[in-house]
């Protein structure tokens, strides 16, 4: 009897101990974390990989299996017609159902219309806006919470994303056209490590950090995104975009793999857990990876360490040939690089060809002439190779109405760099002491070409060597002569001055002195021959 007593007693006394620790969400917290389920959001990302390659596997063997290539019948066998028919109807429909939808895939993810190009973009800051999310969760040093789906805005926010994501990844699936290469793409294990979770962590009401940093990888993407909306051109400033975007992927998801090995300790009583959040992870990987090493945070765990050692061979390779490339980019940009900016809206001319000192100097002595009414037009010259200092020093002396550009006439990013389209006109130069003329004049027509597929109402001006060669520009859909576009000859030239000197003595200087820019300057010897006369 005294037994039972102290039964009833003992159930008595423990009953409202239990409902208060059930009440406290404290002590309800360390009890659901007492028991760790990181495993779950772990085997779920194994299982969807292991179940779609299987798929995939599955597929091709059935497809190896019914759709076997029928041996070749003789064309005296009446079964030849009935074969044909189904190899025709096969195709039919494989041409009708099965390409249209692979196509219509392809299109949305290469960016080639402008849907695909708004879904790409639309990709990337989705996965940044994912990233920032991890961010957030990973400021503090909990790896694992216990947390209603309900109660948790950053985690419904990010099963949004997760639920776009999944479906941009079965669109990739249908556009790959071998299906089992995609499933070991770098972006599709990001997927594998990243949506399947998301759906756990509802059904155990539970969080776990895991391998969300996986979208930092996306990262190397902005240089394809940044190339879709027309914003690299030059060979320079993409490989610049891909460098950064590689090293900062990559620094970013290290970070994440050392945040989530130290906080969680080693597996599997987990008893050595070291907490640091995700932006100390940040900066203790760009001081090793820098062979810096301050040394005041360094790893605690087995596995961290070990991940440390062999991320370090790969890390530093990366720290050693990026780095160094990213500087010489930034540091080697052209001199005569960048874009025409045309603030006061003056007018301008291109001035390309042969350009030398002399070139030059004779085309601004004339041109820029005081005696013209109408001077306040910029000379802008476009070469492929870099001015020598003499050059240099010509255009420093005239720099307020002559600018000059690294580049050539037969790339369409130069002419949009010195603005050709708003040009007044283009001059092509021609070398006058060139050993071939028939060569020089090809290179010249080539440029004009050029210049005539970018803007076709451009007028241009043209030197010639070889008064043949002034047919080829008829040849060119867009040359117009009423539109004011003129072929200069100097053999013509020269060649008609001497003529027309046999018929009237002294004609080649009269219009040499009419075509020269001379102002009329009184000396003072001038003056005091005058003042002698007069008296």
């Amino acid at each position: 009897m005294s037994t039972d007593c102290c039964n009833v007693c003992t159930k008595t006394t423990e009953s409202p101990i239990t409902t208060t620790l059930s009440d406290d969400p404290t002590i309800n917290v360390e009890l659901c974390l007492s028991e760790r389920k990181w495993w779950c959001f772990l085997l779920s990302s194994i299982f969807t990989f292991i179940l779609g390659l299987v798929i995939v596997l599955l597929w091709r063997l059935f497809a190896f299996i019914c759709c076997r290539k029928e041996p070749e019948l003789s064309p005296n066998d009446p079964k030849q017609k009935e074969q044909k028919a189904i190899r025709q109807g096969k195709q039919e429909f494989e041409g009708t159902f099965v390409t249209e939808a692979k196509d219509w895939a392809g299109e949305l993810i290469s960016g080639q219309t402008t849907t695909g190009r708004i879904l790409v973009v639309l990709v990337f800051i989705l996965s940044i806006a994912s990233l920032i999310i991890y961010f957030i969760d990973a400021s503090s040093d909990k790896v694992e919470g216990c947390q209603k789906w309900s109660d948790n805005v950053t985690q419904q926010i990010d099963l949004a994303f997760n639920i776009f994501f999944m479906v941009y990844y079965f669109i990739r699936f249908i556009a790959a056209s071998d299906k089992l290469w995609f499933m070991l793409e770098m972006y599709s294990f990001v997927d594998y490590f990243t949506i399947p979770p998301s759906f756990v962590s509802i059904y155990l009401d539970r969080t776990w950090i895991g391998l969300r940093f996986l979208r930092a990888l996306r990262l190397m993407t902005v240089p394809d995104i940044l190339q879709y909306l027309n914003i690299l051109k030059t060979s320079s400033s993409i490989r610049l975009a891909q460098l950064v975007s590689i090293f900062i992927s990559v620094w970013l998801t290290a970070a994440g793999i050392i945040h989530l090995l130290e906080n969680s300790g080693d597996p599997f009583e987990f008893k050595n857990p070291q907490h640091l959040s995700y932006w100390t992870c940040v900066y203790f990987l760009i001081v090793t990876m820098s062979t810096v090493g301050y040394g005041d945070v360094y790893c605690q765990t087995i596995l961290g360490r070990t991940f440390l050692v062999f991320f370090l061979l790969v890390g530093l390779a990366i720290f050693a040939s990026c780095i160094p490339e990213i500087i010489d980019l930034i540091g080697t940009r052209p001199k005569y690089g960048g874009t025409l900016k045309n603030e006061r809206g003056r007018r301008h001319i291109v001035v390309c060809g042969h350009i030398t000192y002399e070139s030059v100097s004779h085309f601004l002595k004339d041109f820029l002439h005081e005696d013209r009414e109408d001077v306040d037009v910029e000379v802008v010259f476009l070469h492929r190779k870099e001015p020598d200092l003499e050059l240099e020093g010509l255009l420093k002396r005239h720099y307020t109405t002559v600018e000059f550009f690294q580049g050539t006439m037969m790339n369409a990013v130069d002419l949009e760099r010195v603005k050709v389209h708003e040009a007044d006109a283009c001059l092509v130069l021609a070398n006058k002491y060139c050993q071939d003329p028939d060569a020089e004049d090809a290179a010249n027509i080539m440029r004009v070409i050029s210049i005539k597929n970018y803007s076709d109402d451009i007028r241009v001006i043209i030197q010639l060597m070889q008064y043949h060669n002034k047919a080829y520009l008829l040849n060119i859909p867009s040359w117009d002569w009423k539109q004011g576009d003129d072929v200069i000859c100097l053999a013509e030239l020269k060649l008609g001055f001497i003529a027309q000197s046999c018929l009237a003595p002294g004609f080649s200087t009269m219009m040499a002195n009419l075509f020269a820019m001379r102002s009329f300057k009184t000396t003072m010897f001038h003056q005091i021959e005058t003042a002698s006369s007069c008296n």
